[in-house]
């Protein structure tokens, strides 16, 4: 049976002021998201402006190593381009049809390009892209979705003479093989379907076609449960395969619950592996709450949720309802909250360091947390 290939290294970033990415090879896999509102020329003004700089080093600091941006025109791009200036994260531009607002990009510090060769229009114009991308230093990843397969392909899959596995894959040769004639390899690929089993076949197959980097990803996943379930199942059984460098969780929701379910992704991979949290993180376990509640963990967790996520440690922090789940089931935590009666109690590994009145809860929770 023919084995997956080892992805080969591309470096995003790393230049100028932009923080350094490194795929593929035996390196972490990097989770990524995707802005959701559109760029325009009063985004970046003002205190507005300060708020997107904020909420991007939010991301980062929660564990986001790439975000990926829509750049439908030149304005756009023009936005974009101002944006790489003002933030360290490394910054991607997602392209399509105009080969022109992809060379704009380039003039400023974007650290990667998403592009589709073949709706990117003649080769002519995608050397110049690749001619600009290689100069430059900036890899280019092949974005290529079930929605919009060249018409041949698309015709097979409707006929059921290909699978449309098959016909991602068939996509992605072509594209590949532009790149190979053009003596480009800085490339990375993406196959992704909204159904989670071509997505799985399809980059199955590829793995052991290619040592190029694939970015995974569910498309079109669905809201925030439904699209974590459908993601998750799909994520995880390819990474565990040693398939995939980076990924996306595609949710109509939040960047932030994008980010946080593909750092939990990863995390459930090395759990279930035996491997471990080592590197992952904050790992967040609490209840569900129940009648026996004498603490609101839902406010609690929601109000921590973001400050958890940014903390540089490899530690466990429990968060329960009542002191029937609490120090005993989450022996385990590096630190614990949980409530009795009209106290809360703070612990570590099942010993309570601190009992506190409910309204100081968030300030002794801090202190506590700060000796860790």
């Amino acid at each position: 049976m023919k084995q997956i290939k080892m992805a080969r290294v591309v470096k995003i970033g790393g230049f100028e002021h932009l923080s350094s990415v490194l795929i593929g090879g035996s390196y972490p896999v990097a989770v990524q998201t995707m802005w959701k509102d559109h760029l325009d020329k009063t985004l970046l003004k003002g205190e507005a402006g300060k708020k997107i700089e904020q909420r991007i080093e939010t991301l980062q600091k929660m564990g986001c190593s790439l975000l990926r941006f829509a750049v439908p025109d030149i304005e756009s791009a023009e936005v974009l381009g101002e944006l790489t200036r003002r933030v360290t994260m490394p910054l991607v531009a997602d392209i399509h049809f105009d080969y022109k607002i992809a060379l704009r990009c380039m003039d400023f510090p974007i650290a990667k390009i998403r592009i589709n060769p073949g709706n990117i229009g003649s080769l002519d114009k995608v050397k110049k892209v690749v001619s600009k991308a290689a100069e430059k230093g900036v890899p280019i990843r092949i974005g290529i979705n079930a929605g919009s397969l060249p018409v041949e392909l698309r015709n097979a899959v409707d006929n059921k003479t290909m699978s449309r596995a098959e016909a991602l894959v068939a996509t992605a040769e072509r594209e590949l093989e532009i790149f190979d004639s053009l003596g480009f390899t800085n490339v990375l690929l993406s196959m992704k379907a909204s159904s989670v089993y071509d997505t799985l076949e399809a980059n199955r197959i590829i793995a052991k076609k290619t040592d190029v980097p694939l970015h995974l990803g569910v498309t079109e996943a669905g809201p925030l449960i439904p699209g974590i379930v459908r993601s998750a199942v799909a994520l995880h059984a390819l990474l565990s395969e040693g398939i995939g460098s980076t990924i996306r969780v595609s949710l109509s929701d939040t960047v932030e619950n994008e980010v946080i379910a593909g750092r939990e992704i990863v995390s459930a991979l090395a759990d279930s592996s035996g491997k471990g949290s080592k590197g992952q993180g904050v790992i967040i376990v609490s209840c569900p709450r129940c009648g026996r509640n004498s603490f609101d963990t839902h406010e609690f967790t929601e109000r921590w949720r973001d400050r958890l996520y940014m903390l540089k440690k490899d530690i466990t922090v429990a968060v329960m309802g009542c002191v029937v789940n609490g120090p005993g089931e989450a022996r385990h935590a590096d630190i614990g909250i949980t409530g009795a009666g009209d106290k809360v109690l703070i612990f570590r590994e099942g010993k309570i360091v601190r009992t506190v009145e409910a309204k100081d809860a968030d300030h002794a929770f801090s202190e506590e947390l700060d000796k860790l």
